[in-house]
């Protein structure tokens, strides 16, 4: 499947920054639209006021320089061993990224939540699923997800955590709906469904496998450049075109 894709202050110390980047929300949100149903269409537009969900999915984002949402934080992420399962590990007092998606959820299908907070929880929903195919946002609390280990990117300052996030879109030079396009063209029907099979936590754990694979991909101080996009687009493609799809079933799902 991968191979498809070479065509192309609550707590501080946890808080990542640049998390999936406003291009890679942006394109999870695009590839989502193209495949809501006419209920969840309806519903949604009605609660974004018709704005779009690539529109939409970086709201989490932007609120975060607002203290009175430092709350939230730790709902971007979800830390634990590499060598554990998700249900196996110690949960966080403070949530995490399952907890949060599977909150949002309740609120928007609870009858009697306003539409106020209906439009709240629905934006960090769009949000919280583009985080959860982020590899980086589920690897360990010890280098926050890769965010103190550095790395040069092209000659620059960066980390594992922000290559992910930001770098690799950046280098690839495409637009959220030229690269959400492409993404939803590569994919058959069958495909989709195939993709969109499984559990939050099912999706979750495929970014924690990945997160290994990352770990071991760098070395501290290590200088990436052509050879790791070469090695890693796909991936990235897929994190993205996958993030789309399970967007859009959530939120059929929500709706229906």
């Amino acid at each position: 499947m991968r191979s498809i894709f070479l065509l192309l202050f609550l707590i501080p110390t946890l808080a990542f920054s640049n998390i999936w980047g406003r291009t890679g929300h942006r394109v999870t949100g695009h590839i989502a639209e193209k495949h809501l149903t006419r209920k969840a269409r309806k519903a949604i537009k009605e609660l974004l006021d018709g704005h779009s969900l690539a529109f939409a999915s970086t709201y989490a984002d932007e609120i975060k320089s607002d203290r009175s949402f430092s709350e939230y934080t730790p709902w971007h992420y979800v830390n634990y061993p590499l060598a554990q399962s998700y249900l196996e590990s110690d949960k966080s007092e403070y949530g995490d990224l399952v907890v949060a998606i599977d909150s949002c959820i309740t609120v928007l299908k609870n009858k009697n939540s306003t539409k106020k907070d209906k439009a709240f929880y629905l934006k960090f929903l769009i949000h919280l699923i583009g985080d959860l195919h982020q590899p980086m946002h589920a690897g360990i609390e010890a280098d926050r997800g890769g965010n103190d280990i550095q790395v040069q990117w092209f000659g620059r300052g960066s980390n594992l955590h922000k290559v992910w996030d930001t770098n690799m879109l950046e280098a690839y030079g495409m637009s959220y709906y030229e690269l959400g396009d492409e993404l939803d063209r590569a994919t058959t029907k069958n495909e989709r469904r195939t993709i969109q099979q499984g559990t939050i936590v099912d999706w979750l754990g495929e970014s924690h496998d990945y997160a290994t694979e990352l770990y071991n991909s760098v070395s501290v101080g290590e200088k990436l450049g052509y050879s790791y996009t070469y090695k890693y687009n796909p991936l990235l493609f897929e994190r993205l075109q996958k993030g789309g799809l399970r967007l859009a079933k959530v939120l059929n799902d929500v709706f229906s």
